[in-house]
């Protein structure tokens, strides 16, 4: 791993930026600000302007990020309970702004495509918060457990709690892992695999944890039920104070926020394989099993996430600790510049299928290619080779 200091000794030079990060859900509160005093109705899709457009446009501005922890300062850091409030508040904000769109969407004045606008903005915060509840749920605390299910209720994808920690984990970087895209594999072919693999697996996990516990399904220690249970809460308690013409809108958000999530699945992976042991096992996740980037400004608005091979090498560490590493595969943009180029499954495949041969050296038989589509590639890249 890179052990790069940081300029001028500070223990953590981005410190007061992490705050940034709550523009996130607070985007979901300025649209109808923005409208009334500009009279410009684009603002109503100012969440996918800040994330497809602005974001990426400032991270090829602002570039990489280029600072690591030091060794001394991990357990301060790890400490510091300052980072942990910049998680804690995405919540109540992200709770406001959905009560304030449920608000909007029931105004006979907003036209059809405003609304449209605005349920994007929700979808996109609801997915960004998915991943401060990614954050919160690898944590020990019972009571980040519990705030990362709730940041999870706004999009129904309470299961992803189970299936994240000890599904994804645990086979991310091969074929078994549905949530790890395959060399060839477009986002559209990945996104039902995803959503439907991962569905299966957390109640297939949770349903063996139980049983080892001695309970059943209905058990009030289910974590999935206890997760769908919060959603059905928030959406009851909604539905009760602006009543049922939000539900169309409630529903729009939530598979905008679960599409979001899974895109960054499909970045995060794309093409790369776990080596496997003499025995037949997959060896332990190392840095090269993830696609990595360090741009300043995704960093600081989805809390380190693109310092993914740290993470998963080092699933406990916090994301303040997180550190780039000079072993993993580099994107050659940040997450929300790699997302857009997602979409266009040929635009995609034209820039990421050479940098994943790149990374196994030509050798495509060592990549985590999809299984309609190895000889075609593997003759591609041989004879380039």
């Amino acid at each position: 791993m890179q052990t790069v200091g940081k300029p001028g000794g500070l223990r953590d030079p981005k410190r007061y930026l992490w705050a940034l990060g709550l523009i996130a859900p607070a985007c979901a509160l300025l649209p109808s600000q923005l409208v009334f005093h500009t009279k410009a109705e684009v603002f109503w899709w100012i969440g996918p302007v800040i994330v497809l457009i602005a974001i990426p446009v400032l991270d090829w501005i602002v570039g990489e990020d280029g600072n690591n922890p030091r060794d001394e300062d991990y357990a301060a850091l790890s400490a510091d309970r300052y980072y942990r409030w910049c998680t804690y508040l995405f919540l109540p904000i992200q709770l406001v702004s959905l009560g304030v769109a449920c608000f909007m969407w029931t105004s006979p004045e907003l036209a059809l495509v405003d609304k449209l606008g605005l349920a994007a903005t929700v979808g996109f915060v609801s997915g960004i918060g998915i991943n401060a509840a990614h954050e919160l749920g690898h944590r020990v605390e019972s009571a980040e457990k519990l705030l990362s299910k709730i940041a999870l209720a706004q999009s129904g994808y309470g299961h992803f709690f189970v299936e994240h920690n000890r599904g994804h984990h645990a086979r991310v970087a091969t074929p078994e892992d549905p949530a790890s895209a395959r060399l060839g594999e477009s986002l559209w072919e990945f996104l039902p695999r995803s959503v439907i693999g991962g569905f299966r697996s957390a109640v297939q996990l949770e349903r063996a944890r139980l049983h080892r516990h001695g309970r059943g399904w209905w058990s009030a220690d289910n974590n999935i039920l206890q997760a769908w249970a919060m959603t059905a809460v928030l959406f009851g308690a909604l539905t009760l104070v602006f009543g049922p013409s939000i539900l169309p809108w409630l529903a729009i958000q939530a598979a905008i926020g679960v599409a979001l999530l899974e895109t960054v699945n499909y970045v995060e992976h794309y093409g790369l394989l776990r080596a496997r042991k003499p025995n037949g096992r997959y060896e332990r996740c190392s840095p090269r099993d993830s696609w990595n980037s360090d741009r300043l400004v995704t960093n600081i608005f989805l809390f380190h996430l693109q310092r993914h091979s740290d993470h998963h090498a080092n699933p406990g560490r916090r994301y303040q600790t997180l550190r780039s590493s000079e072993e993993a595969p580099q994107l050659p943009a940040g997450y929300a510049t790699m997302i857009v180029l997602a979409a266009v499954p040929p635009l995609w495949r034209a820039v990421m299928d050479p940098r994943v041969a790149a990374h196994y050296g030509g050798d495509l038989s060592l990549a985590n290619v999809a299984p309609a589509k190895p000889r075609r590639l593997l003759a591609r890249y041989r004879a380039a080779a």
